[in-house]
């Protein structure tokens, strides 16, 4: 009798272990992942001031949905020579071998100054470098 016990009680707690692991999976997997990153500005210089708008892209897929709704915005003051973003990616997105995050600094009146871009790689920080965009 005291065999059936203990073996009942190993069974339910195999079974609440098993139950528990699964629940915990599945709200890890709904939860949003964070791309973390650092911008530096092209051959180590100080960022200029302007915001840096920061946002997912993929050049693979249709034209309206190049440019994914993950974006996040970082205000550079002009003196420093890196700076750490965050951006939240959104649940349900798919990962793509050609996906990238790109950045843009502008000046405060919309006028591009330096852009650059990196591989989208999963749980690893990206490192973006920007580059003097040329006018003409």
């Amino acid at each position: 009798m005291k065999r059936q016990t203990n073996r009942h009680k190993a069974l339910l707690a195999a079974g609440l272990l098993v139950a528990g692991s699964t629940a915990v999976t599945q709200t890890t997997a709904a939860q949003p992942t964070d791309v973390t990153g650092m911008l530096r500005f092209e051959s180590g210089a100080e960022i200029p001031k302007g915001h840096i708008k920061i946002f997912l892209r993929d050049p693979e897929s249709q034209p309206k949905m190049r440019e994914l709704v993950a974006k996040t915005q970082v205000k550079s003051i002009g003196k420093f020579k890196s700076l750490t973003f965050s951006v939240t990616l959104p649940p349900n997105m798919s990962a793509s071998p050609t996906q990238q995050i790109v950045a843009r600094l502008e000046r405060a009146d919309g006028w591009l100054l330096a852009r650059g871009s990196a591989k989208l790689k999963n749980d690893e920080a990206v490192d973006i470098t920007l580059y003097t965009a040329m006018h003409q």
